[in-house]
């Protein structure tokens, strides 16, 4: 293809000087003027390209977020669900004193009496520890069998919660319907639910050791371990909770939340956890009987055997009167935070189910300080104590409800 000049240089050795002159001023002027006209479509074409190879890069290493089929979502609320079933069986359990009933353990469950001579067997197992020789030597086999049925169910239900929970996984790992982030917290709630029923045989065990020397011993599982026992079941209904509402409740962002009340919901969170806990040593030293008025203790705001133990940080723990006033306290402390963010919550711009989440932690909240008190003053009677229980799990619930809605609000 020849080159603009080259025709040019043709076209003059046919004309006269004069003409070819003229002609290739003329043609020169018009392909400047063209130049000039297609270099902005030029330019444009380019810098579109530019754009178009950066936007192809950037999206190139954006992920699209993995979202959970629904029926994951209600997996995890019915494991919930169960383990929330589960502490309150455990709960009435404890204040039956029929936790220390069945003497041995096994991983698929204990074989069902269901003879006379079986019932007597087990009975006779039951004789031969701590519980029976020191406070129920006088207990019939009839009473035992009561007793028994009572650890029974509360054994066969964990058991239940774990069919439930690992055979889905199995088959939601096999079809793919995990994403990454459930994957893991699958993983997290498998471990926790493995590790809660060897705890709860640990815990057990406790009581069935000849450790109780004294006269004034009283035959139970070490508070610890109950502590630990229970702690770990509020934490996999933590889990499990929480994924439910991360898969059937998403976020809308409507609203906007100051970094102050997010940090105090979160301090809320954990602080109704250490007060659950703190119910657990309560429960574990039958530390609710030994100061049955509110809101003294007795005649006195600080009773004078709370730091009688020597050292003196074993009074936190082992000492029944510092445990209830410890309790008392972090009660207390609980409402008073929450109350707290109840009325934050009313000058602040929070989407409509954040403040639903707040009005009822707030109102539940002192429902169940009032349940409290109440079982402390009729000398923890079971139907209380285990709703008393109960509640704190509830309470825990809204918590982690709130912090859930909070999560994704823009912080100001």
């Amino acid at each position: 293809m020849l080159s603009f000049s080259k025709c040019l240089h043709g076209i003059s050795t046919k004309l006269t000087p004069a003409t070819s002159l003229t002609i290739k001023k003329v043609l020169l002027t018009k392909s400047n003027q063209l130049s000039v006209f297609r270099q902005p479509y030029i330019n444009k074409t380019i810098t579109s390209n530019l754009n178009l190879n950066v936007w192809k890069k950037s999206f190139s290493n954006i992920k699209i977020a993995e979202a959970d089929p629904k029926y994951v979502g209600y997996w995890f609320l019915g494991c919930s669900g169960m383990v929330f079933v589960a502490v309150a069986l455990g709960g009435i359990t404890r204040l039956t004193e029929s936790g220390l009933s069945m003497v041995n353990w096994k991983l698929l469950g204990e074989q069902l009496p269901t003879s006379q001579a079986q019932w007597e067997e087990e009975f006779n197992k039951y004789q031969q520890y701590p519980e029976f020789k020191m406070k129920n030597s006088t207990m019939t086999i009839e009473e035992f069998k009561w007793i028994w049925w009572m650890e029974y169910a509360h054994r066969t239900w964990g058991r239940c919660i774990g069919a439930v929970f690992f055979i889905p996984m199995a088959g939601f790992w096999l079809t793919r319907n995990f994403s990454r982030t459930t994957k893991i917290h699958s993983l997290i709630c498998s471990v926790l639910l493995a590790g809660q029923g060897l705890m709860g045989w640990y815990m057990v065990k406790s009581g069935l050791e000849d450790r109780f020397d004294k006269p004034t011993d009283v035959p139970r599982v070490s508070q610890y371990r109950l502590a630990s026992h229970l702690g770990l079941a509020f934490i996999l209904y933590s889990f499990l909770l929480t994924n439910s509402l991360r898969i059937l409740l998403p976020v809308k962002v409507t609203g906007v939340v100051t970094k102050n009340f997010v940090g105090l919901a979160m301090a809320a969170k954990g602080l109704v956890f250490l007060t659950a806990m703190s119910g657990a040593f309560v429960a574990g030293l039958d530390a609710g009987l030994v100061y049955n008025s509110f809101p003294k203790m007795g005649d006195k705001w600080i009773p004078d055997d709370i730091m009688q133990m020597d050292p003196a940080l074993s009074n936190i723990t082992e000492n029944p009167t510092t445990v209830q006033f410890d309790h008392r306290i972090l009660g207390i402390s609980t409402v008073s935070i929450l109350s707290a963010l109840y009325i934050m919550s009313r000058k602040s711009k929070l989407p409509p189910r954040a403040k639903l989440a707040t009005t009822a932690l707030a109102t539940f909240s002192w429902c169940q300080m009032g349940l409290g008190i109440t079982t402390l003053l009729t000398y923890v009677p079971v139907s209380l104590a285990a709703a008393h229980q109960s509640g704190s799990l509830t309470l825990l619930s809204l918590a982690l409800w709130l912090v859930h809605e909070l999560k994704t609000l823009p912080k100001v």
